[in-house]
């Protein structure tokens, strides 16, 4: 992937969540943390950003917790909307705003329209089409409602949307063995009509898309894949009694709703609007975000919602006409869970098989060494996975005793022989073991650099910590607390050299570990509101007062 250069400016969005549960760390390594490190690192680099997300209330994922829970969709979308924004700010992901596409006041009207605009250009076909449907309860089972085996690859209990395993979309002909999920009974085969998009038809602008495209290799390898296979019509609207209704005076619209994967994505717009209306009191305002040539505009998400980003959503887009296609589509993988004893598997909430945030943060956990450990793990190319013991021992061995140790002995150092102020830096008794830091100084700010540029923000943050290591490694070997005793001014090469080193540490961790990095920033008297990434590289201010250093990470 090519270093990215930002506009003036950049709207990001993360993956709307449905409303349906709480969040595990699955979901925040695969959508939210990078798009938030991202966002952070954008306005370090003084780029006007936008962050936005909300929850999916929609669909059948949404109509069946309400079922299990005895509570009304609505009640449901609204409780784990509080639940789902409780876990972000517990983990310092800031987005500007969080909505919800059934309390949004802006939404239908927004994904209705854009379904009557596509409708009055002809890009719908309206036809009949065989649905599984549930007799014992005489109803039809879109999506969630059905679990079968993939005709493609075998997967067990999988939607008849999508098979999760191999990605293929699925209908009544490629499920094999469709049991409806209200019943627990087979389920049979009905005609119902639906709205069609002929995907087809965009075929030339996905690709086209896709050659210009900021993805991932593997993203751009499985929808070139799609597009080879061929890509074929696809119903935009659904039988349900929960769900943006379909806008048309026709008879057999009565009683459907959007597709969720239709009216998804339009949440990301609607809910644009709606930070606008109420933090600028200007609704059009978002025209400016989604509409203009100077805004760039990127879509963080799971490897599940690939092809309803990289193909639905553009042939959306396309069709509509008037708005921007997204710059990128940042595709990240899977992330699997080893508790200790156990094999390694897919988090599964049914199964308890997970991490859930809310519960985390409850019990004391460490926002930070959550964020820090899902970043060093991060499933950017591949499936990866989360073992809890893994976090305790990097926390310990890398935050605690690599960065921790760092900052603490170094300030301790310049309080014990400098009175608490950085110490002057003497260049005509600079040696070569100063010079090769100089070197390594520059070159890993660079280094760390162009990885947030190319979206490998994992290596960004092991470079990152292999110069903290460096900087432990340098105050050894020039041993201050020996020198003190010959020569001040080597000692306060030292000194200063490695305050610099902190610093830089810092600035590079301010995406990934805000908190911590701030309070390292505070430590050197530096106000991380006023910080920007080039400063990264400038000297501390000679005499400038140091705070006392304080316990950084307690170990686990």
């Amino acid at each position: 992937m090519n270093p990215y250069k930002p506009n003036k400016k950049v709207l990001i969005t993360a993956a709307l969540p449905y409303a349906n549960g709480l969040l595990h760390v699955g979901h925040i390594a695969g959508a939210y943390l990078p798009s938030d490190i991202f966002a952070r690192f954008l306005k370090l680099n003084s780029v006007d950003v936008k962050f936005i997300c909300g929850s999916d209330d929609y669909g059948v994922a949404i109509l069946l917790t309400a079922e299990k829970e005895n509570k009304s969709p609505k009640e449901v979308a609204a409780y784990y909307n509080k639940l789902q924004q409780k876990a972000f700010e517990g983990l310092n992901i800031k987005f500007d705003i969080y909505g919800s596409t059934s309390q949004n006041p802006y939404h239908k009207k927004t994904a209705q329209h854009f379904f009557l605009t596509l409708y009055k250009k002809g890009f719908f076909e309206k036809k009949k089409t065989r649905q599984f449907y549930d007799e014992k309860s005489n109803m039809f089972l879109p999506d969630r409602y059905v679990k079968g085996t993939c005709g493609y690859c075998g997967a067990q209990n999988q939607n008849s949307d999508q098979c999760e395993q191999c990605g293929k979309v699925l209908d009544v002909d490629t499920l094999k063995n469709p049991v409806s999920v209200t019943t627990n009974t087979p389920a049979a085969i009905k005609e119902t009509v639906h709205w069609f998009l002929d995907l087809s038809r965009f075929s030339s602008d996905v690709r086209n898309w896709l050659n210009s495209a900021v993805v991932r290799e593997n993203t751009k390898k499985y929808v070139s894949g799609l597009l080879e296979s061929g890509l074929v019509k696809r119903a935009m609207t659904r039988d349900l009694s929960w769900g943006v209704p379909v806008p048309l005076d026709d008879p057999d619209a009565k009683n459907k709703v959007l597709y969720v994967w239709f009216d998804a994505p339009i949440g990301y717009v609607s809910n644009t609007i709606q930070l606008f209306a109420e933090k600028e009191g200007n609704e059009n305002l978002y025209t400016n975000w989604w509409k203009s040539k100077e805004c760039d505009i990127f879509h963080f998400i799971g490897e599940d919602n690939t092809i309803f980003h990289t193909v639905v959503w553009i042939a959306m887009l396309k069709a509509e006409g008037t708005f921007s296609l997204p710059k990128g589509v940042i595709v990240n993988n899977f992330l699997n869970i080893q508790f200790p004893g156990e094999e390694e598997e897919k988090i599964s909430k049914s199964r308890g098989k997970a991490i859930w945030i809310n519960d985390y943060l409850e019990n004391g956990g460490n926002p930070d060494s959550l964020r820090y450990y899902l970043t060093s793990i991060a499933p950017e190319n591949a499936r990866t996975v989360y073992k809890p013991d893994d976090l305790i021992q990097k926390h310990n061995s890398e935050l605690a005793d690599t960065l921790g140790n760092l900052v603490s002995r170094t300030v301790s150092f310049c309080h014990k022989y400098f009175e608490g102020k950085v110490p002057k830096t003497t260049a005509e008794k600079l040696n070569q073991v100063d010079k090769e830091f100089l070197d390594e100084k520059e070159k890993a700010f660079n280094e760390i650099t162009l990885l947030y540029q190319k979206f490998s923000f994992r290596d960004a943050l092991k470079r990152t910590m292999d110069f903290a290591r460096y900087c432990n490694k340098y105050i050894d070997t020039k041993a201050p607390w020996a020198t003190r005793k010959t020569d001040l001014e080597i000692t306060g090469n030292t000194l200063s050299l490695a305050l610099n080193g902190i610093k830089l540490i810092a600035v590079c961790l301010l995406p990934v570990i805000p908190a911590s990095a701030e309070k390292i920033l505070d430590t050197l008297g530096i106000s991380s509101k006023e910080i920007r990434w080039s400063d990264a590289e400038k000297d501390l201010v000679k005499d400038t007062k140091l705070k006392p250093s304080t316990l950084l990470f307690e170990k686990m």
